[in-house]
């Protein structure tokens, strides 16, 4: 994965698309699958799932975390308790708005390396804000000095305080880029 430099001791990655590989027109692949799985709202069955109840992350550092989620982003700091399953592992929560959580670890001793794009791993979250709170937090990136990518009018990508990819986009829950999709 390419990387901007951030700064001297962090990379963010690089978001866009002038960076990968092969770029194969799908469009027969894709109608396939449309056809085979896509159900016409109507005739869907209404989900097993109650919605997500929190995305774990990884952190570094728990304060440094907390700065940039709570400080920068407004996402308050619910909860703060040990992991249940490792032992001296802070195990904390923000709220996203709507009953969604946002929960890192951080692992003491473990020796976990930075951030890496892998298969079946995160890409990114993207989390949707009102438009004027778009208007801000993309403001207090900038001024932040956090580089960003904008795709579009609606969607900034970039980099939390471990390389986590974060989308902020200003499109209504159920909806992007103008498409309905819940």
């Amino acid at each position: 994965m390419a990387t901007n430099e951030a700064s001297s001791e962090t990379a963010t990655p690089h978001f866009g698309s002038d960076h990968d590989g092969d770029h194969p027109d799908r469009t027969d692949e894709w109608e396939r699958l449309r056809s085979t799985y896509l159900l016409p709202a109507d005739q869907r069955p209404a989900s097993t799932a109650r919605g997500v109840h929190h995305q774990a992350l990884i952190s570094s550092d728990v304060e440094q975390t907390i700065e940039f989620y709570q400080g920068l982003l407004g996402f308050p700091l619910t909860k703060l308790f040990q992991n249940r399953d490792y032992e001296g592992s802070t195990h904390f929560f923000f709220d996203i708005g709507n009953g969604n959580a946002l929960a890192f670890f951080d692992f003491p001793g473990l020796g976990l390396t930075e951030y890496a794009e892998v298969l079946g791993g995160h890409h990114h979250l993207a989390i949707s804000v009102p438009r004027d709170n778009w208007l801000v937090l993309k403001q207090r990136l900038a001024d932040a000095g956090i580089p960003t990518f904008e795709a579009g009018d609606t969607s900034i990508y970039f980099a939390g305080p471990d390389g986590e990819r974060i989308e902020i986009i200003s499109d209504p829950l159920g909806e992007m880029y103008g498409m309905t999709v819940l």
